[in-house]
């Protein structure tokens, strides 16, 4: 079994955790980022490239785990589109986070 697939999502997964942490600290004011928002904006770019690559992967090697992280895609695509308003964005972001979890413990659960 090779570990590509494992590798890319646990990097999915990471990334979107860093992005969450970083926009809940931006969030609860324990971070301004008015002069660095640029990093929230690279973290969403990191967190959809290396989901959509996790999946690739994961049908190129026909791991199951990537069929668990295929939900997230949706809030993903819709994020830009949710508007300033923190509650909305914050609820939209949160809606991925079952996808993956359950595709982070689907891909290390046999190892």
């Amino acid at each position: 079994m090779s570990g590509r697939a494992t590798a890319l999502i646990t990097a999915a997964a990471l990334s979107y955790a860093s992005n969450v942490a970083f926009g809940t600290a931006v969030a609860v004011g324990a971070i301004d980022n008015r002069r660095i928002r640029w990093v929230h904006h690279a973290l969403y770019v990191a967190t959809s490239s290396l989901t959509a690559v996790a999946l690739a992967a994961s049908a190129v090697e026909r791991r199951g785990a990537g069929l668990a992280l295929l939900p997230a895609v949706g809030p993903l695509v819709a994020l830009p589109y949710a508007g300033g308003r923190l509650r909305r964005h914050a609820v939209l972001a949160g809606s991925a986070a079952p996808a993956f979890a359950t595709a982070l413990v689907l891909t290390w659960r046999r190892r």
